[in-house]
């Protein structure tokens, strides 16, 4: 069995490994597809150093198949088609016995605080898993975790139909924001400043909108009739991006905070505080947004061919991180059922 990790340094390696035997209420996937995010870029550049232990398994975006479950195990049967929710919880801390699960204040995310799925078979507690469909490819059904993301920004920020929506930052995510909330009747402005990223979101039909040629703010006035967005999603997680977001948004509009900004950001709060804004958070997902998210790329709704940009083999990970971390693709997968053949 093949495993990729991060070893700090920015490095990468790929090492056989011996599989353990699943353990009471795990169950053991053979992992097919992993997609990279910005979460692992942030790992494999030691931004993440002082949460990680190396070598760290990363990869939490996934698809798979059950290979075998461990005692106790119900409902699950080897064959079955599945992705992985990697939130583990408590259940006794206090965002927890408030319901809040999926932010638990003791959380193990998997992938980042304990083994992920860039391996060949990978060993996840069974209450984590979801059930993919069988008419859902496994290399597209490796993109449930992100579009649940991007569901959960949507819902959490209560937009409606009709409403108008701004996005800013056309990564991944920002353009399944877009999506999902085209699909939830928004109309949808997404600002992006790399020419490469706004000509293929503007080729699925979603208005696109380069900042360094256009005043941002003049153009959402006079979209919205000089009202302003119903919401603003800030998914770029730039200093600049945070400054404008108030500019942007409606007497009691919604900003919503998607990106992980690493330092604190300066904000314009006499905008806030004059018109009523409300700043939101909006962190991972719920089970009940990994279910739409299966929904959503079941029904064909999101373009999956415009966010997978190249499908590689778990050796080729480094020029992978390459392709993200210079802008040239979107969203990269990594072939894991092609580890054997590296052994």
């Amino acid at each position: 069995m093949i495993a990729a990790s991060y070893v700090g340094d920015r490095t990468v390696e790929v090492n056989p490994y011996t599989p353990s035997t699943p353990s009471s209420g795990e169950v053991r996937v053979r992992v097919s597809f992993v997609g990279l995010c910005g979460t692992d870029l942030h790992i494999l550049h030691g931004s993440m150093d002082a949460r990680v232990q190396v070598p760290l398994t990363f990869g939490h975006e996934m698809s798979g198949v059950v290979e075998s479950v461990g005692a106790g195990v119900q409902n699950w049967q080897v064959g079955d088609a599945v992705t992985v929710m990697p939130l583990d919880w408590d259940g006794t801390c206090p965002a927890c016995i408030a319901g809040h699960t999926h932010i638990c204040q003791n959380l193990n995310f998997i992938g980042i605080d304990s083994p992920g799925a860039l391996q060949t078979l990978w060993n996840v507690p069974a209450d984590t898993l979801v059930r993919l469909p069988s008419d859902l490819a496994l290399e597209v059904a490796a993109l449930v975790e992100p579009v649940a993301v991007a569901v959960h920004d949507v819902r959490r920020s209560e937009v409606a139909a009709g409403d108008k929506a701004v996005v800013i930052g056309g990564g991944p995510i920002g353009l399944l924001i877009a999506s999902v909330a085209r699909q939830y009747g928004a109309d949808v402005v997404l600002i992006e400043p790399d020419q490469h990223r706004r000509g293929l979101i503007a080729s699925l039909g979603i208005t696109t909108l380069d900042p360094g040629a256009t005043d941002q703010t003049d153009f959402v006035e006079e979209w919205t009739g000089h009202a302003g967005a119903d919401v603003v999603f800030e998914v770029s997680g730039s200093a600049a991006a945070m400054r404008g977001a108030t500019g942007l948004a409606k007497v009691r509009g919604t900003i919503v905070i998607v990106a992980i900004h690493p330092t604190p950001r300066e904000i314009d709060l006499q905008r806030v505080f004059w018109r009523e804004l409300r700043l939101l958070g909006a962190r991972v997902y719920q089970r009940t947004d990994f279910e739409e998210a299966v929904r959503l790329l079941q029904a064909g709704v999101i373009d999956t061919d415009a966010v997978i940009t190249a499908i590689v083999p778990l050796d080729r990970i480094p020029e992978a991180v390459a392709e993200l971390e210079a802008g040239r693709a979107m969203k990269v997968l990594v072939d894991v059922r092609q580890a054997e053949d590296l052994a």
